[in-house]
């Protein structure tokens, strides 16, 4: 397989919770990609189910929302799929709680949301994967999430915080499950602002805080996040 041959599929859920910082490390590394609506599209389609990679993005629902929203039902049925056939997957966020329930883990809501830019502990094998950077002095991810999950059997945990034990988890060296936002790209954030405006008010997080604290941290997060997508698309089999 050629670099020029290499093909993602991009399931998203809400178009501003987009590829973000993942699309230029995509671009350097001779991906082509097409995204597709996951509430719409039909998940079940060759090109979908036999991508060289799938990236699974966030959104603001959850694995426990089935009844309402069918459409997961597939898209942890494609998931389970992909990795039993260790075909190259990341999911983010909602993305990766996904893969997490595609791997027979129990997904639930968690204790306190974690909404904005804070550091992780990373393991030994955080520290000796494509995340190493998040070890570095300083470093910082958006964290945008109430959910949370177990460590599925067989994955490898890469990250934590205080109030979640499982922050990223791997399988192999082609599946990687990042429940943060090394995506979200500061310049961005203002749509993230408007579309989750409800989640916000209800969690009462100040957006005029909120965006003080982005602008603080700005200048590093793209190469920040270069670093870590580059690598971990280098590291593919």
């Amino acid at each position: 397989m050629t670099v020029g041959q290499r093909r993602a599929i991009v399931l998203r859920h809400v178009a501003f919770e987009d590829l973000g910082l993942l699309a230029p490390a995509l671009a350097r590394a001779g991906w082509h990609y097409d995204i597709l609506d996951a509430a719409t599209a039909d998940l079940t389609q060759p090109k979908v189910v036999d991508a060289d990679l799938l990236i699974v993005l966030g959104g603001p629902i959850g694995v426990g929302d089935v009844r309402d929203y069918p459409f997961l039902v597939q898209e942890i049925a494609l998931l389970e799929k992909r990795l039993a056939n260790d075909r190259a997957t990341l999911g983010i966020c909602l993305g990766s709680q996904l893969m997490a329930a595609a791997l027979g883990a129990r997904v639930y809501a968690g204790t306190v949301k974690e909404i904005g830019w804070a550091p992780l502990q990373l393991t030994d094998d955080g520290r000796a994967s494509c995340l190493a950077p998040l070890a570095e002095p300083g470093a910082t991810v958006l964290h945008w999430h109430g959910d949370t999950f177990d460590l599925p059997a067989g994955a490898t945990r890469l990250a934590c915080t205080p109030a979640y034990a499982n922050q990223a988890f791997a399988v192999g060296n082609n599946a990687l499950a990042l429940q943060f936002h090394v995506e979200a790209d500061p310049a961005r954030l203002e749509e993230w602002y408007v579309g989750h405006t409800v989640e916000l008010g209800a969690a009462k997080i100040s957006i005029p805080a909120l965006r003080t604290a982005t602008a603080q941290i700005a200048a590093r997060i793209p190469a920040q996040a270069q670093r870590i997508f580059d690598r971990w698309l280098r590291e593919l089999a």
